[in-house]
């Protein structure tokens, strides 16, 4: 009996979250449904995947990330030929494009939450690609997506605004499966009292600023007796280099640059607040980790966060605009005394609704 073919798509995917998303995905189809389907997975580089290789079958694009108009090609037309010729029954695009291409059924998964993200002026001078990015992905995503029998997203506010961006009902809500076992959580190690770490690649939606005036505004009152842990240098790039030249006096502020997962499970476990002022994400991974190793957190007031949060009682939220709010918010935290957090309860989200691959797998191969 010939098995049903999926074909899982990702040809850009090459490191950091995505690669995870896309190799937990396969972990899970190894385990749950070789013996039903034939799974053919297109990737960029099949020597990220050596794991899997006996059991999927991998097809390589190497040049997909030379340029855009190579992605485009692949996405757009040699993705119809390839399908015509592999008749799947379902294709699932894990890269927010919706390819051209025929399956029985088909699902595309959305992560960059840029379109939805208003760059000032001044973040428009400093990141003028990304705000052509922010402005293109728009119509990325809008190709094809109503030929979807399913439209992934990672959250519901998104879901929200993609029902209004694009008059489209099919929205699946699918909350990461994030593995948690990987953290190196050292109840041993003493907290450094009043220690904040915020820990982010610099974008300018990463709002690392609002920190560190935060900051100077603590130290303005004379409140000295703490410290902020920001993983920038300032050789990443001009944004991380504008913020260290301008705060680099500060007594409190340490600029430690990006870190190895080991040096940041060392902060995670020594810290006592961990501070995630970002205005716009589609989950925020250091919110989970946070949360699992029972910090204080301060989180900027926005949906994203909330709902990435869940059930929480030490949290603060404020607004990701005023440091001077989260100056208070700081203080509060300094100052030990009357400490009134904010708290988090999880809101339901409609469905459909996953929470895990088994049950997104569940939602889209129902028949």
């Amino acid at each position: 009996m010939n098995k049903k073919i999926i074909i899982i798509s990702a040809i850009n995917f090459s490191e950091g979250g995505p690669l995870t998303i896309y190799k937990e995905c396969l972990k899970y189809l190894e385990e749950n449904f070789l013996e039903e389907y034939r799974i053919i997975a297109l990737v960029h580089d099949r020597n990220l995947f050596s794991e899997y290789e006996s059991k999927i079958e991998f097809m390589e694009f190497k040049d997909s990330k030379k340029s855009y108009l190579k992605r485009l090609y692949y996405e757009y037309i040699f993705f119809k030929k390839l399908s015509k010729k592999l008749k799947p029954y379902l294709w699932l695009s894990l890269h927010d494009m919706t390819p051209n291409v025929a399956a029985d059924k088909r699902v595309v998964y959305c992560h960059n939450p840029m379109m939805f993200y208003k760059m000032t002026k001044e973040e428009r001078k400093k990141s003028f690609k990304l705000f052509l990015f922010s402005k293109f992905y728009k119509y990325i995503y809008k190709i094809n997506i109503k030929k979807n029998n399913y439209v992934i997203v990672q959250q519901n506010w998104i879901r929200k605004e993609f029902k209004k961006a694009f008059g489209i009902e099919n929205i699946i809500v699918a909350h990461p499966e994030v593995n948690l076992e990987a953290l190196k959580i050292d109840k041993n190690i003493e907290i450094e009292k009043n220690s904040f770490i915020y820990p982010s690649f610099p974008r300018v939606f990463k709002n690392f600023e609002v920190i560190c005036k935060a900051s100077e505004i603590l130290e303005n009152k004379n409140i000295k007796n703490f410290k902020v842990y920001l993983t920038i240098d300032g050789s990443e790039n001009i944004y991380s280099k504008e913020i260290v030249e301008k705060y680099k006096k500060q007594e409190c502020v340490k600029f430690i640059g990006l870190q190895s997962r080991k040096n940041l499970m060392n902060y995670y476990n020594k810290t006592e607040t961990v501070i995630f002022p970002s205005k716009i994400e589609t989950w925020g991974l250091p919110v989970t980790e946070a949360k699992a190793f029972k910090k204080k957190l301060i989180l900027a007031d926005l949906p994203y966060a909330h709902e990435t949060l869940g059930n929480y009682e030490d949290v603060f939220f404020f607004n990701p605009d005023s440091a001077e709010e989260l100056a208070l918010k700081m203080e509060s935290v300094i100052n030990k005394k009357n400490i009134s957090f904010d708290g988090n309860i999880c809101k339901k989200i409609e469905q459909p609704y996953s929470n895990s691959w088994r049950e997104l797998f569940e939602i889209i191969l129902k028949k």
